[in-house]
């Protein structure tokens, strides 16, 4: 038999595999079950490369360990194939996006293959496919259909929705908008990125410092109609429900601040002349909406309510132009056009230097009466809260820079506790040092010396019994922009209604589900029309303009996000041929959720936090069975070119690994992929690495097979002798330790084990049969290649996939005696055997009269010993 050689062996097994159909999973699980998925790939042009199979070969291990270990196991595979670079290649070459991405795919599928992944081919799915997007636009549909019940914290079909008797007096109309204005998906206006140079609207990613990244040019902020989803209804679920499932904390942690929850209050602030004021209480009951008298903030500290000197309102806020005094006029219009060419993110934390206009306005502080300016500034954004905030300089650092900008009163209202030195206090308390911690009230009337705590709730209710405020829960977490200016996309399940003139009535249809899908129009050329309005305007009438019951409708010619299709994959590879719904509920309730989800750290909050609201949507709605997807998630740390440098084509350190597998085979790149350290851990690449592993492969060939001989033959050192005691022990260690760090997804200790046995077999001359076998099995989900391959060789003639996972025994383990180091004056000089239960009395009697130890005591006084069970026994002596 030949050395060991991948070239020959890997290929052979994955055609066996594919032939049989090794790894198909069953329709409904049998006992235990095991779902685990990786996020799944774009399928890009460049092909995988060797970062990609580190979070797939772990939870192949997995899959495979649990397969013999006797579960139902789900490991499927599929594309998430809409995206940019399709449509941007589609419009560099006039080549459909389809085309392309089905090569890419091609490849893809091809390279995971080649890496020996047990995936259960049959179920692949991608998001481009047309019987995939007919259930995603079902979805859409089922959230378009679906509001949310504030009091049962839920969702329920928009037919269920009450409607105030003077909506429905007003007729079906008012009824409808009504309606529209409560759904989960619903239009609203939203700047997009629209580049004038290149007559397209650009997605935020190819966008730099407010140009275009292809050419540079200028791109400016416009509003579009566009499609939202009420994410934030589930803001408190999403949050909440991070309690039941096992994520590492950082996720969580990155999620919780990501949706944002801080409990504060809603406060009005008067718009009239203090005159007026002073005549005015109480105002009215509150909550109400705030009308042309009252400016509505929001604020998580209404303890600081004293010390607020000025107001801000988003540039986007409706009060800007009813604020706006005419000498102002200019210089706000100026402003806010400025603010609407920046992205939120820029102008809330990118921003070096805070900037803003007066608008010549000035409103009532309920506190104290007094009259603050009020001020638009870019740093304050309309989707959070009211779009509207007291500023309070000495206990805010933007509101802090600001004031000094612009001169503003500074005043201080928390005394810090006795943590800060005299210094920082004289400071804090002169308005020239920011103090945002708690403390005690100064300088705020009837309330001073009460804790903040204590203030926050005694000052809400004060203002609460005048009807000028109220508590109030609020998020970061911002409504779901969902429309894309693109072709290649998931086209939306919605028509709009035309007059007879051909303009829109602002009435809506759905899309009957019996009309799913609504498929991608055929389109001359991919190039952009030179108009902010999306691309699908350029498809063909007989699509654009469909008549209904005699009713001419224009389609919508938004699509959707490449989030859409991977919000919910996960459902679809349970039942994937389903024609009749997205998913069968029995199937779904037996396999779900899923045990095992692994992927990038990238994907911390918004592919999770989307997926996981559509998810409850559906849970709501019935569909599914769990209020959780992911039950564990894992993400695998990220793998540096071999100069530590994140691999990436512009600095030439990617390493694909087709070179690889060529060179050393999938089995050696699998292991050294596990054995870098631990999963979770950055790790740079090595390809003497990979060739250690290669080696470690060839001892384990040479461990069996006898490459001696000209076919293949049992080495004849592989014998039915019965092993030795020693021998049964390393073994049982090793069964223990691999199938632990496997459940503990320490794979590289598992595989460092996995070497301690080849070290100690391999010098043996007679290797038993009986520990060889089941050690063929403990590799076989690290390197299924060769350890198929060796289950052959040892006259097994079906694959090991299913055979059952080695056993190890407690009682094996449990060695009767243990060797144990004796020391005389610091020194070594002997080693005693004794029982391994021997407590310190019998282990110094032992060493006092070993045949080894007893003469250099003969004669000497013990002035010190020192006895540890199981470890060691040290004595001090003198002449």
């Amino acid at each position: 038999m030949p050395r060991y050689n991948p070239a020959t062996v890997e290929p052979k097994w994955q055609a066996y595999w594919e032939e049989h159909q090794t790894f198909a999973s069953p329709q409904m699980p049998t006992g235990e079950k095991l779902y685990a998925l990786d996020m799944f790939p774009y399928p890009s042009g460049d092909g995988l490369h060797v970062g990609h199979p580190e979070g797939y070969t772990a939870t192949d291990i997995v899959c495979r360990a649990a397969r013999m270990q006797g579960k139902s196991v789900l490991h499927p595979m599929g594309f998430d194939a809409f995206g940019l670079p399709a449509e941007e290649h589609a419009i560099k070459t006039g080549e459909h996006p389809r085309i392309q991405t089905e090569k890419n795919i091609d490849t893809f599928r091809r390279q995971l293959k080649m890496l020996g992944f047990s995936y259960d081919w049959s179920r692949e799915l991608a998001t481009t496919d047309v019987e995939y997007f007919r259930w995603t636009q079902w979805i859409f549909l089922q959230i378009y259909d679906t509001w949310f019940d504030e009091q049962q914290q839920k969702g329920r079909p928009i037919s269920e929705l009450p409607i105030p008797d003077e909506v429905a007096d007003a007729g079906a109309d008012a009824v409808r908008e009504y309606r529209d204005e409560h759904r989960l998906a619903f239009q609203s206006f939203a700047p997009v990125n629209w580049c004038p140079a290149l007559g397209t609207v650009l997605a935020n990613e190819e966008v730099i410092d407010g140009k275009s990244e292809r050419g540079g040019h200028p791109v400016e902020r416009r509003p579009l109609r566009q499609w939202m989803l009420r994410i934030t209804a589930y803001a408190s679920r999403l949050e909440s429900d991070l309690e039941f499932v096992d994520w590492p904390e950082s996720v969580k942690a990155l999620q919780r601040n990501w949706i944002g929850q801080s409990i504060g209050a809603e406060v009005d602030f008067y718009l009239g002349s203090e005159e007026d004021w002073s005549l005015r209480r109480p105002v009215h009951k509150f909550p109400r909406k705030p009308g042309d008298d009252v400016l509505r903030i929001y604020t998580t500290r209404p303890d600081t309510l004293f010390g607020a000197t000025y107001i801000v309102i988003a540039p986007e806020h409706p009060f800007v132009e009813r604020l706006t005094t005419a000498e102002n006029a200019a210089a706000v219009k100026k402003y806010c056009g400025q603010a609407a060419a920046k992205s939120d993110l820029h102008r809330a934390e990118l921003a070096k230097e805070k900037t803003g206009v007066f608008t010549g306005s000035f409103a009532i502080n309920p506190a104290n009466g007094e009259r603050i300016p009020i001020w638009i500034a870019d740093y304050v954004l309309i989707s959070y809260g009211t779009g509207a905030i007291m500023a309070v300089p000495a206990h805010d650092e933007r509101d802090f820079e600001f004031a000094k900008q612009y001169e503003i009163a500074i005043k201080c209202v928390v005394k810090p506790g006795e943590k800060v030195s005299h210094g920082e206090l004289q400071r804090i308390l002169a308005g020239v040092q920011v103090y945002a911690a708690h403390g005690t009230a100064i300088n705020s009337g009837e309330f001073d010396g009460l804790p903040t705590a204590e203030f926050k709730r005694k000052i809400t209710e004060s203002l609460a019994a005048r009807g000028l405020a109220r508590e109030a829960v609020n998020y970061k977490l911002r409504d779901w922009l969902f429309s894309r200016q693109r072709f290649w996309g998931e086209p939306f399940p919605v028509l709009h209604e035309l007059d007879d003139a051909g303009n829109p009535t602002g009435r809506v249809r759905a899309v009957d589900e019996a009309d799913l899908p609504v498929d991608l129009p055929h389109l001359e050329d991919f190039k952009p029309h030179g108009r902010p309005e999306p691309p699908l305007d350029k498809a063909p009438d007989e699509w654009l303009y469909p008549v209904i019951d005699g009713i001419r409708y224009k389609r919508e010619t938004n699509t959707m996000p490449q989030w859409a299709g991977s919000c919910w994959y996960y459902l679809r590879f349970l039942d994937t041929n389903n024609s009749k719904a997205a998913i069968d509920p029995t199937i779904e309730k037996a396999w779900m959720p899923i045990d095992l989800y692994v992927g990038g750290a990238e994907h911390a909050v918004l592919h999770l936090l989307y997926a996981r609201f559509w998810h409850k949507v559906l849970y709501d709605r019935g569909v599914v069975s769990t209020p959780e997807p992911f039950q564990k998630l894992i993400n695998q740390g990220m793998i540096l070119g071999e100069n530590n440098e994140k691999m990436s084509k512009s600095r030439g350190n990617v390493v694909n690994p087709d070179s690889v597998v060529k060179e050393y085979g999938a089995d050696s790149l699998r292991l050294y992929e596990m054995f870098m350290g631990p999963l979770e851990a950055t790790k740079p690449w090595s390809m003497e690495g990979v060739n250690g592993m290669f080696g470690f492969l060839g001892r384990v060939w040479r461990m069996i097979i006898d490459d001696r001989s000209e076919s293949i033959a049992l080495n004849l050192a592989v014998c039915d002798d019965e092993p030795t005691e020693e021998a049964q022990r390393v073994f049982h260690k090793t069964v223990k330790a691999v199938t632990e760090d496997i459940a503990k997804l320490s794979f590289n200790t598992a595989i460092a084990r996995m070497m301690e046995f080849t070290n100690y077999f391999t010098k043996l001359d007679r290797r038993p049969r009986a520990v060889l076998e089941p050690f063929v099995l403990l590799l076989a989900p690290f390197a299924p290649h060769i350890a198929e391959e060796l289950w052959r060789a040892l006259g097994h003639e079906k694959t090991l996939a299913y055979e059952a996972w080695p056993i190890y025994d407690d009682d094996v383990l449990a060695e009767s005696t243990v060797e144990i180091p004796v020391q005389i004056n610091g020194k070594l000089r002997g080693k005693i055997t004794v029982p391994a239960d021997a407590d310190a009395e019998e282990m110094e009697k032992i060493a006092r009269n070993d045949a080894q130890i007893a003469p250099l005591l003969e004669g000497k006084q013990v002035t010190k010993k020192i006895v540890v069970p199981g470890r060691m026994v040290s004595f001090v002596v003198k002449d």
